[in-house]
């Protein structure tokens, strides 16, 4: 069925046609929507879910840890700074092995105060065990929540879903809504609470042990990464929309390559033909795998890197992932910060003046 939507009204839909058992809804700017959906698709009865109206984010993410130690499927959505007061829970949901699924809204973080696209805050979480998807457009997000609930449920690790706040969560763009039938499994959680064969959960581990625990998360992770590439491969045999890992564009014969995530990694797609106007050898690589990351096969080139984040003193977050990874020089452009405007020309004129190394701020060099 096509219908235009927005990218918070697309999660939603996606929670729905991924038979969600429980959502726990707590609203914030620009997250609100994903949630007002859900609930109006339980009132009128075409979404069989309970629906759990808690008092704060954490209270949101610690009823759905409750909802699928128990079995069921379960969602939430939040932004910023209720992804940062859920932190305890985030840690808690990947330790417990449950294969959560969670929409964020990137939104920045303050003070000072600000409600617009930011990177800062799901990222701020890379280390939690969540794996971390960025998409780019609305069918995008709809289709990445499909796939993120049969890829959780097969390594059982919880999934982050990200989308920047306004530029895509509010922007009304096609979407397909295609019913998953059974590319979604009845869940099946293999240490699912039972109250016929009682047992502990989450107990005291003394050193011998515990960090046995990290290395299942550490072992899952990497899996996940094969995992992905198979449920990738199913959904586009079956809705015939093809995903990977990363996104190239115009790639095959580039000397230099922009990485970005997001929808500013669209953008720079834009850019990326205006340079090849130009005569300019230009591609653009979009990460939509962000944990766990992926090889970029970015050897012999020239990388120029757009972060919408900053690690303060060290730089943008996904240039540091590329410099571990990959052993090249990277010219990285900290840009979007807190909705700044990027523009392709911008991004292009960046490109024309980038060097083979270094970081540059947007607006402030």
């Amino acid at each position: 069925m096509k219908k235009m939507a927005t990218g918070n009204q697309a999660a939603a839909l996606a929670v729905k046609e991924s038979n969600v058992e429980v959502v726990a809804a707590y609203p914030i700017t620009p997250q609100t929507e994903v949630v007002e959906t859900i609930a109006s698709l339980v009132e009128t009865g075409k979404m069989s879910a309970s629906y759990i109206r808690v008092e704060s984010e954490h209270s949101a993410l610690a009823a759905c840890i409750g909802a699928s130690a128990s079995g069921a499927r379960a969602f939430t959505a939040t932004s910023s700074h209720g992804l940062l007061y859920m932190h305890e829970m985030i840690h808690w949901a990947a330790g417990a092995r449950l294969p959560i699924v969670m929409a964020n809204i990137n939104r920045a973080i303050g003070p000072a105060w600000n409600i617009w696209a930011d990177h800062s805050d799901s990222l701020s979480q890379r280390d939690t065990g969540w794996m971390q998807f960025y998409a780019a457009t609305v069918q995008e997000v709809y289709d990445t929540i499909l796939m993120s609930y049969r890829l959780a449920e097969k390594v059982c690790l919880p999934a982050m879903v990200c989308l920047d706040g306004f530029i895509l969560s509010h922007a009304i763009q096609p979407l397909d809504v295609t019913p998953s039938g059974d590319f979604i499994p009845p869940i099946s959680l293999p240490h699912a609470l039972d109250t016929k064969n009682p047992m502990s959960y989450g107990n005291l581990t003394g050193p011998n042990d515990y960090f046995k625990f990290r290395r299942m998360i550490h072992d899952a992770m990497k899996r996940a990464d094969k995992e992905c590439r198979e449920v990738e491969r199913e959904f586009a045999e079956r809705f015939g929309r093809k995903y990977g890992p990363v996104m190239e564009y115009r790639t095959d014969d580039a000397d230099t390559i922009i990485v970005g995530m997001g929808t500013m990694a669209r953008e720079a797609e834009v850019a990326v033909d205006l340079l090849r106007k130009e005569g300019l050898k230009v591609g653009s690589m979009r990460v939509r795998q962000f944990r766990p990351f992926p090889r970029l096969g970015l050897e012999g080139k020239k990388v120029v890197v757009l972060d919408r984040d900053c690690s303060y003193g060290a730089g943008g977050i996904l240039a540091q992932e590329i410099r571990f990874h990959h052993d090249v020089p990277v010219y990285n452009i900290i840009a979007g910060i807190g909705g700044q405007d990027v523009r392709y020309e911008v991004i292009a004129e960046l490109v024309r003046k980038a060097k083979p190394e270094g970081e540059f701020w947007l607006g402030v060099d």
